[in-house]
């Protein structure tokens, strides 16, 4: 059995100063594979290096929307680096109207420029969407997202936004937030996803699942997330972690199996 942790923060505090650990549990839970997920200009060295000393780890380019004031790539800059064989992927990238208020069409613009980036480059994109559904699939089909690909990362919300996503050729992607007591419509979501548009991430150090719930997450947890899929969907965890792991390659073909 193989499993792959589609999303996590491996340079965040929590995971970056204990990687060593984080790699060895990744191996102790047949977790083969992990891509890192870059969210910001200052920290996309740190989430490549990463990647370029480790042989199982992949990265991606790209500004988190959570802030404003944040440094950004140019467009040119996000192509340059998506040549790199270690980077896979562009984003993290999306709307937030959780953490930011206001008028929001700086976030759009960032995310039609990371859109733009992906189709110039041929990488998926991977998207963040926070209490702002409607505008993420507009500003999705208006700058032609569907051209490029990608994922809905950490995805909760309904099954509306969920058949408008795979209607656009995008996979959804679940974290140990599918394990939550509170979230049986996010369930139901996963119940009925194709087998073929489905991946799983930890989002890690973050959102750690049932039964680690309240410690901080790490890649090797993605196994738990796998288990309650394969459960919810009344099948083997053997069977989604063969399924997901094809998928991730399919989406990520720079990705070495």
């Amino acid at each position: 059995m193989q499993l792959i942790d589609s999303h996590c923060h491996l340079n965040f505090e929590g995971l970056a100063e204990r990687l060593p650990e984080v790699l060895a549990n990744m191996a102790a839970n047949q977790v083969a594979q992990a891509l890192a997920i870059s969210v910001s200009r200052e920290s996309f060295e740190e989430v490549l290096a990463i990647a370029q000393a480790h042989d199982n780890i992949y990265a991606s380019v790209g500004v988190h929307p959570d802030r404003e004031d944040a440094k950004e790539f140019s467009i040119a800059e996000m192509c340059a680096h998506a040549a790199h064989p270690k980077v896979v992927g562009i984003g993290e990238t999306g709307l937030d109207y959780h953490w930011c208020k206001g008028d929001l069409a700086w976030q759009q613009r960032r995310f039609a420029e990371h859109i733009e980036a992906a189709n110039q480059s041929g990488l998926p994109l991977i998207v963040h969407t926070r209490d702002a559904a409607d505008d993420t699939l507009a500003v999705m089909r208006a700058a032609g997202a569907d051209a490029a690909g990608g994922v809905m990362h950490c995805f909760t919300e309904s099954w509306e936004v969920a058949s408008a996503a795979l209607d656009l050729g995008f996979y959804l992607s679940f974290s140990g937030i599918v394990t939550f007591k509170s979230a049986s419509a996010l369930k139901d979501v996963a119940r009925k996803v194709p087998l073929d548009r489905l991946l799983i991430e930890t989002d890690s150090p973050y959102l750690a699942p049932v039964p680690h719930r309240g410690q901080e997450n790490e890649p090797a947890y993605v196994r738990d997330v796998a288990e309650y899929v394969a459960w919810l969907r009344n099948t083997t965890v053997e069977e989604i972690a063969a399924l997901t792991s094809e998928n991730f390659f399919r989406l990520f073909p720079l990705a070495s199996r």
